[in-house]
């Protein structure tokens, strides 16, 4: 082989092994990084999160008043103005964090437990005391006031009431087909039932912005003094007539009932009359229908049959 051919396969074999050399020495590091200690891999992940910015999370409650701490919640519990959710702190004791709970419960208001930090971010403060609640900014109307809208109108009064309807959802949807059947208002307990939320104002797509709402200490007072103004009153219940053979026309009141018992028997007591709807499957387990689709079904009879007057 000439000298010069010898030279040029050195220089190559020796390029060769530099390569070889240099992608050992990637792939080696590239071992060592994926294989890095888990408390080195943790620390930098608490490290990048650190460097995030901190954001409050209320865009769910927006329009909604913040209060925080534990007596101004505990006093916003029982006032009965509409409160949408409770934040308990995790750490908060149990016996403490139970009571909090059965305020929110008979407030209508749903509760969660919250990690101290997130408190701290909502309430832009660290003496949250480990409670906080989004209060609505509805203003409520009276009964009379209620009253007082149909005989502006020139209509006999038409009415829904809510006894002890729990569910934000449910009570958004209500309200959305009492304002789209030419109801005057709607009735809600001050407490075991949703009060007016943010979450109600956005199922009820707007609704319950439009249609008056009274909030009353007691639903079956409230049925005597509509019935002392001759207005027939009728509850949904499963063991009434059936709705399409009742004559709905005339001043009219509809008392929907809780989604888990339904119509209290007081408040069925003192009805003038139980409705139900019809169902094609009966001995299939599901015995009713959802409390706000009922509603639905019930407020357009009494719709067609009002304008059909």
């Amino acid at each position: 082989m000439p000298p010069e051919n010898r030279e040029k396969l050195k220089e190559n074999v020796g390029c060769c092994k530099k390569a070889k050399l240099k992608k050992a020495m990637m792939e080696r590091k590239d071992k060592n990084a994926r294989f890095a200690p888990r408390t080195d891999r943790a620390a930098q992940r608490r490290s990048q999160e650190a460097e995030r910015p901190e954001r409050p999370e209320r865009p769910e409650h927006e329009g909604d008043q913040l209060v925080y701490g534990k007596n101004p919640v505990a006093e916003l519990l029982k006032s009965g103005r509409g409160v949408d959710t409770v934040f308990l702190s995790d750490t908060m004791p149990p016996q403490v964090a139970a009571y909090y709970t059965a305020l929110a419960k008979d407030a209508g208001a749903v509760v969660k437990r919250a990690h101290t930090n997130k408190l701290r971010l909502m309430c832009g403060t660290e003496s949250h005391q480990g409670v906080a609640a989004f209060a609505s900014g509805v203003e409520y109307a009276t009964l009379e006031e209620l009253l007082n809208i149909a005989k502006e109108k020139g209509e006999a009064p038409f009415i829904v009431l809510s006894d002890g309807v729990e569910d934000p959802h449910n009570l958004g949807a209500i309200i959305r087909s009492a304002l789209l059947c030419g109801a005057h208002g709607i009735v809600i307990p001050k407490r075991g039932g949703a009060g007016v939320t943010s979450t109600v104002l956005k199922s009820s797509a707007g609704a319950a912005a439009r249609l008056p709402i009274a909030r009353v200490a007691n639903i079956g007072e409230s049925i005597r003094r509509l019935k002392e103004q001759n207005i027939f009153v009728y509850c949904a219940d499963m063991d009434g007539v059936s709705l399409r053979k009742n004559n709905l026309t005339g001043p009219i009141a509809l008392v929907m009932g809780s989604e888990g018992s339904g119509v209290s028997p007081l408040v069925k007591k003192l009805c003038d009359g139980v409705v139900s709807l019809d169902m094609a499957a009966r001995g299939t387990g599901v015995d009713s229908y959802n409390v706000s689709v009922a509603a639905g079904v019930m407020l357009y009879e009494i719709m067609q049959q009002r304008g059909m007057q």
